[in-house]
């Protein structure tokens, strides 16, 4: 089941409030000693994380479905940078990172219990089952925490960013699991900031006519420009404006680029690997960097954009060297031990 955006925390009689996670999202199936773990596009998740095996069948009863999220505490706050690295194809790597940095699964759902479903049963009774399923005293298998008061779920939303979580979820209590649907929803953040744009890739089906993203950086202390993220979500129209408004700054295969001539391990840039994918296309057309633009975000993941930003207008007033990281939203950690 998914959820649809929203501004505000919905408010009335009905509503339930959750943390929004900031991991893997993860059912898992417990069939006897038999144990599954899957993403939501279905990729198999339990050779990566070995150390969440043995605390699941101790929590879980022999035959149940639940539905939750992969997350990594570290230094008392979510790190999703970590939990992607944990996504490696050699056994031995992942074995160590399994002792050195262990993930959680928070549960918030449960489908099916003793070989039947229970998705047409409402949320609130869902919930009351969840918990009683649960045994053993395992840390690294949670339930979430959930209220019916609005004020405390904005209280959540206020004060743990800084511990890496994504917003609040809204459920509605009489509401049955809808696999596939997006009958949840979701309250994230929602800033803007000023960018530099320092190169862009083309639209996947309209190479060298349309732009399909920008991608945008900001200078460190000492001059450095590390990219920070992408800027996508353009209409058919705007990316042609785009390649146009841009052609005055591209630059040539041959010319000079911050993000060319430095180390490679000296600055961030296009083409850091994926570990969802075998390999990761680093190639990008280069413009001068000097043109500012405003764009809108929700979530920052070690001074990074973690997903990508909207577009709001050009900052042409703005001098680029003025764009930097120390000037991207701060906040404060709050200790995770307050929501587990």
């Amino acid at each position: 089941m998914l959820a649809n955006a929203a501004e505000h925390v919905p408010v009335g009689d009905g509503w339930t409030y959750e943390p929004k996670w900031d991991g893997f999202r993860v059912i898992v199936a417990r069939e006897g000693d038999d144990l599954e773990l899957h993403s939501r596009d279905g990729k198999p998740l339990l050779r990566y994380f070995p150390e969440l095996r043995a605390p699941l069948l101790e929590r879980l009863p022999t035959r149940a479905i639940v539905d939750g999220e992969i997350v990594l505490p570290l230094n008392g706050a979510l790190d999703f940078d970590a939990l992607q690295a944990r996504i490696h194809p050699a056994a031995s790597r992942v074995e160590r990172l399994s002792v050195e940095t262990p993930t959680r699964v928070v549960l918030f759902d449960v489908l099916g219990l003793d070989g039947g479903s229970v998705m047409d049963t409402p949320l609130g009774e869902r919930r009351a089952l969840l918990t009683d399923l649960l045994r053993g005293t395992s840390p690294l298998v949670i339930r979430t925490p959930w209220t019916e008061r609005a004020e405390q779920a904005a209280d959540w939303f206020r004060r743990f960013e800084g511990a890496g979580l994504d917003g609040v979820v809204a459920k509605r209590s009489d509401q049955a699991y809808l696999p596939g649907k997006r009958g949840w929803t979701k309250i994230k953040r929602d800033r803007t900031t000023d960018v530099v744009v320092a190169g862009f890739r083309w639209h996947k089906n309209a190479p060298g006519a349309e732009v399909g993203s920008l991608l945008v950086g900001l200078y460190d202390a000492h001059g450095a420009l590390h990219q920070v993220g992408g800027v996508s979500g353009f209409t058919a129209k705007a990316r042609i404006a785009l390649r146009d408004a841009l052609a005055p700054w591209q630059l040539g295969p041959e010319d000079p680029h911050p993000w060319r001539a430095a180390p490679e391990d000296a600055v961030r840039r296009p083409g850091a690997p994926s570990r969802w994918r075998k390999s990761e296309d680093g190639a990008f057309e280069a413009l001068r960097p000097e043109r500012v633009v405003e764009v809108r975000f929700n979530q920052l993941s070690n001074g990074r954009f973690r997903h990508p930003a909207t577009f709001v207008r050009w900052r042409d007033d703005r001098a680029a060297a003025s764009c930097t990281i120390d000037g991207l939203p701060a906040t404060p950690a709050e200790e995770l031990s307050a929501l587990w």
